[in-house]
C-alpha cells in the first residue's frame, strides 16, 4: 500500500497477502513497451515504482525466491517485442508471463489491427507451449489527449478503444488470464497521467497493479473481505 495517501482505487493493508496467498508461480517474465517497463511521473504519496514490478514484488512476498525478468522497452511496437524480447523470455522459462504491447501501433494513424493481433498471439502461443500462464492487459484510456492537436484526439481514443476491445476478444480466444483496466472509473481523471499525456504515472501504476492483483486473486479463487 502506498502509506501517505488513502487511494479508493488502490490496495488496502493486507489485501494483496489475501489474494496471492498459495500462489505457484515461481518465474515471472514481462514482455512489452514503456507500459511493461513502468515509465511514468512522481506523484506524491506513491512509490516510484511500475506496476508490473509492483506485481512482482506482491507474488515475491509469498515466495521470496520468486526470479522476474522485466524486458519492457518504450517505443516498441507489438511486432518489434516479440523480435527483441520473446527469445529471452522462453530461455528464462518462466511460469508466469505478462504481455503488455500494442499502444505504439494504435498511436499511429496507420494503426492495424490485425498485426497486433498476430504478434501477441504469436507470444502467448510459445509461452503457453512451454507452460506459462500469460497475463493479458487491456490498458486505460482516456477520453481526450490534451498533448495532440484537437482534431487528433477523437481518432487516437478510437484507435485505444479498438485496441482494448481486441485485447479482451483475444484472451477470451487465447486463455489469458486478462487484466481490463479500459472502462476502469479512474481512467477520467486526468490526474493519472504524467505530463506527456500518454503515459501513466505513479498513481495509475498503483492502481494498475492493484487490478493485476484482484484478478490474479480471482483466478486462484481467494477472496478479501
Amino acid at each position: 500500500m502506498d502509506a501517505v495517501v488513502v487511494d479508493p482505487y488502490c490496495l488496502r493493508t493486507g489485501e494483496a497477502a489475501a489474494l496471492l496467498a498459495g500462489h505457484p508461480w515461481r518465474r515471472f517474465a514481462v514482455l512489452g513497451d514503456s507500459v511493461a517497463q513502468g515509465v511514468g511521473e512522481p506523484v506524491p504519496g506513491y512509490r516510484r515504482l511500475g506496476w508490473a514490478d509492483r506485481l512482482a514484488g506482491a507474488l515475491a512476498a509469498h515466495r521470496p525466491d520468486l526470479a522476474y525478468l522485466n524486458l519492457g522497452e518504450r517505443d516498441l511496437r507489438a511486432a518489434q517485442v516479440r523480435e527483441r524480447q520473446l527469445a529471452a523470455a522462453l530461455a528464462f522459462a518462466p511460469d508466469l508471463a505478462l504481455i503488455a504491447c500494442g499502444a505504439n501501433d494504435a498511436l499511429r494513424p496507420r494503426y492495424d489491427p490485425t498485426v497486433v493481433r498476430r504478434e501477441v498471439t504469436a507470444m502467448v502461443r510459445a509461452l503457453h507451449e512451454r507452460g506459462a500462464e500469460v497475463l493479458t492487459v487491456s490498458l486505460f484510456v482516456l477520453s481526450g489527449y490534451p498533448r495532440r492537436p484537437h482534431g487528433l484526439r477523437p481518432p487516437l481514443a478510437g484507435r485505444l478503444r479498438r485496441l482494448a476491445e481486441d485485447a479482451r476478444v483475444l484472451a477470451g480466444e487465447l486463455g489469458t488470464v486478462h487484466i481490463d483496466l479500459a472502462g476502469h472509473p479512474a481512467e477520467t481523471d486526468p490526474s493519472l497521467y504524467s505530463g506527456d499525456g500518454i503515459h501513466g504515472n505513479d498513481r495509475s501504476h498503483a492502481i494498475a497493479a492493484a487490478e493485476a492483483v484482484r484478478r490474479l486473486g480471482a483466478y486462484l479463487g481467494n477472496r478479501w473481505p
